[in-house]
Order: structure tokens, then sequence, then C-alpha cells
């Protein structure tokens, strides 16, 4: 086990799609990577990656200063930390700095911080790489969430946080141009057919498989209706923790703020043109890309999913 922490460089796993599957996530980092004797744990990600539901998933119970519904702590549990050091005090206190710094200087959250590690609390900081720089330390759990979440324990040669912040800043437009075609996917294919449908991942696109039997869905024709909803640059906007508003029209979708801001920001959604059977599972796949490779990413998966087990 302590090998395996001191050699561990940098995890990478999909970031999914919606509460529920990030909750499943955050539940299996805590168990794969998550030590009792971690006190500091920074997260890094831009609004709206889902990092509040990461938390919660490997945090249960713990009481975010800074909730979904926009309702925030207030006084701020940690800087109060002299006043809680009795036994019924927090053992874990949360902070997220981008919001704090605002009523708050960059410097007394980070002497907060440090008092609260002094005093052997564990603090879970989003935006770690904001305050990092008047901390004097690195996390002990390093958390970045973009496209893709990365899991890092650092040392003394790295990573800084500056250097998951870049990662996961720039792939993150990605997710959200791949989420909002998806979910325009699910809007022209209509409710019955969604209701089959589970939800999976590939790098700049997404996967929708059916369980056993193949649906009767044109994918040429669907990828047509797609790409005119995106030239129509219909205005998207959530709604609540279940539904989105796609031109005025209600849509129910899982993770309603992973989402560009108009169908116009999705850039080359392409569709493969036939469904991927997945025999070990045994269900027919639907994939869809993004981006200005989306051909060639779509080409390689084909290819990919042609070779016969054991290659």
């Amino acid at each position: 086990m302590f090998e395996h922490r001191t050699t561990h460089i940098v995890s990478s796993y999909y970031a999914p799609r919606g509460h529920k599957r990030m909750y499943e996530l955050g539940m299996q980092l805590a168990q794969q990577y998550l030590s009792p004797t971690d006190k500091l744990i920074g997260v890094i990600g831009e609004a709206g990656s889902g990092k509040s539901a990461l938390i919660r998933g490997m945090f249960p119970g713990l009481e975010l200063t800074n909730d979904d519904n926009g309702v925030y702590v207030r006084p701020l549990p940690i800087l109060d930390i002299g006043d809680e050091t009795s036994f019924f005090s927090p053992h874990t206190y949360h902070l997220d700095i981008r919001f704090e710094n605002g009523f708050t200087q960059m410097s007394v959250l980070a002497d907060a911080i440090i008092d609260a590690l002094h005093h052997g609390k564990r603090v879970i900081v989003e935006h770690f790489d904001l305050v990092y720089p008047l901390l004097g330390t690195n996390a002990n759990l390093l958390i970045g969430v973009g496209e893709q979440v990365l899991v890092s324990r650092p040392n003394v040669f790295g990573p800084e946080p500056e250097e998951l912040r870049q990662t996961v800043y720039t792939s993150l437009p990605y997710r959200l141009m791949a989420h909002t075609a998806e979910d325009l996917c699910e809007f022209c294919m209509g409710p019955d057919i969604v209701a089959r449908c589970g939800h999976d991942d590939v790098r700049h696109g997404f996967c929708m498989y059916f369980q056993d039997t193949k649906p009767e869905i044109d994918l040429i024709k669907l990828e047509a209706q797609v790409n005119e909803m995106i030239q129509q640059d219909l205005p998207i906007t959530y709604v609540d923790d279940h539904h989105v508003s796609i031109g005025g029209e209600l849509h129910q979708c899982s993770g309603p703020r992973i989402h560009v801001g108009h169908t116009g920001q999705v850039k080359n959604f392409r569709l493969m043109n036939h469904f991927i059977y997945d025999r070990l599972k045994r269900r027919y796949l639907m994939v869809g890309c993004v981006g200005e490779n989306s051909d060639k990413l779509l080409e390689q998966l084909d290819i990919r999913q042609q070779r016969p087990f054991g290659d």
C-alpha cells in the first residue's frame, strides 16, 4: 500500500455526466486514493465541471459551503476554527476559494487553512490553485476536473496545481460540447428510445448504449437533425437539477449544468453512421464526437473495435 501511494503520479478517469455517476466516481476515488492521514485536499476545475458532486461522492454528508442552489454557509466555519476546537467540532472543512475571495482576503483564507491543518482538521479546497502560492505546501491529494478527472498525489517534484489547471481548463469545453450534443441526440430521438438507453464516455465525445436489442434509428438522419439544431444556435439554459431548456423546450437531463450556452457552440459534431456491437457486454453503442478532429476520432474508434479479442 505504501509503495503504491508513493509511486502514484497521475490517474485519469472520464468525467461522467450526471450527479449519480459523478457521486459513484467520487466514492471510487475515495476508496482507491484517499488516506486517513490526508489533511489537505485540493480540487481544481471551472464552475459547472462537477467538482461539488465529486466532493459529495468522496465525502458523504460533508456540508459544502457553496451548494448547487447558490446557498452559501455564513459565517464561513473555517474562519472560526479557534472557537471550534472542542470534541464536537467538525473534523472536515470545505471552502470555495474563488467565491470566498470576494468577501475575504486571500491571505486570511490561507491562514485559516493553515490553522485548521495545525489543529488536525481536514480541509477540502475548491479552486486550490488560487490559494496555493500563499500556503507554502501542496495538497496531499490533488484532483482536477475537466473532460477527465485527474487524481494526483504530489511530491516535492510536483505536479504543481497549475499543471492540472491547464489540463482540465483546456479540456472542459470538449466535455460541455459533447454533453450538449448528447442531449440534442436525445431531444431528436424521442422519449421511448431515450428511456432504453444508458450512457458511457469516449474522448471528445459520448456513447449511448442499448442493451441486447438495436434500436430503429437512422443515424445519418439523426446526425443531420442535430446539426440543424446546432446551426439554429438555440439557447440552452438550466431549469432545475433534472431539466434544461433547449430553444425554450423542456428536456430531461441528468447533468443540467454541463452544457454550452447555445447549440451553435458545439463544433464539428459527427455521429458514427452505424452501431457498434459490444460483444463483452452484449449491447449496441451509438457513438458521437465533437471538435476539430471528430471524424478522425470516430474512424480510430471504429478501427479499434473491429480488432478481435486478444490482439
